[in-house]
């Protein structure tokens, strides 16, 4: 038994392995420590769950090893597509932008950038300073900022099954009620903006006051760290995070 069971998922490894070199995007943005990128990780956690969900689905124990090795084909397809979709995303919305996609954990402390594009194998995310968004204790985008949104609007057009969140962040500075509205207008300016520019997604906005702060709150530089706007990017409802926590 424990034979019949192993030699499917062998078989199932290799095609795993297989897909995930015909999958590697060109170019190598959104790469991990590992040294494999978005569509080589999304590969392989697809195909593994889709072995064990296709074994889990015959009942009857009859044909275990055929359905493990149709649902990790069917998994790692699925779970490449998506982790290359997040990198060739993340890749549009940065040349539209006119950066570089930066996975760099650092990158959003360096207070020379004022906007950062990056992606996990679970979502894209575009941090903005503030000051390049907002007048001070204002929630209306500026000019610019209106017009740095709107150049996103075209690649968001091409992914009609994404969900996008909007996410407002304040320094302490302030009673925590009032840059949680704060936030929260902010949050809600930018997904006007791209509701407005019809953007037919699924589209929700968030503001987190103070309560995630990427940098201690003790001196003007980092509290202008932490008074940015953030746009997360996720392929399903699975993705989703809350922004104030995680």
């Amino acid at each position: 038994m424990k034979r019949k069971i192993l030699s499917p998922i062998i078989a199932s490894s290799l095609t795993i392995l297989m897909m995930v070199g015909c999958t590697a995007p060109q170019g190598g943005t959104g790469t991990g420590s590992s040294g494999m990128n978005k569509a080589q990780i999304g590969a392989i956690a697809g195909g593994l769950l889709g072995a064990v969900v296709g074994g889990a689905t015959d009942t009857k124990r009859t044909h275990r090893g055929r359905r493990m090795a149709i649902g990790a084909g069917a998994g790692a397809a699925i779970g490449a597509a998506i982790g290359y979709s997040l990198d060739q995303q993340a890749k549009e919305v940065a040349q539209v932008l006119n950066t570089n996609v930066d996975n760099n954990p650092t990158a959003e402390k360096n207070p020379d950038k004022q906007l950062v594009v990056s992606n996990t194998d679970k979502f894209v995310k575009i941090m903005f300073r503030s000051p390049m968004m907002f007048a001070t204790n204002s929630p209306t985008p500026t000019a610019s900022a209106r017009a740095e949104i709107r150049n996103m609007l075209p690649v968001f057009r091409k992914y009609p099954n994404m969900i996008i969140q909007t996410v407002g962040h304040t320094d302490n500075r302030g009673g925590y009620e009032y840059n949680q509205r704060l936030s929260e207008g902010r949050a809600m300016s930018v997904a006007n903006i791209l509701k407005s520019g019809g953007i037919p997604n699924p589209i929700y906005s968030k503001g987190c006051s103070f309560s995630k702060p990427i940098a201690p709150n003790t001196n003007p530089t980092n509290w202008a760290l932490n008074r940015r706007v953030e746009v997360y990017l996720y392929p399903n409802q699975d993705s989703v995070i809350d922004p104030c926590v995680n």
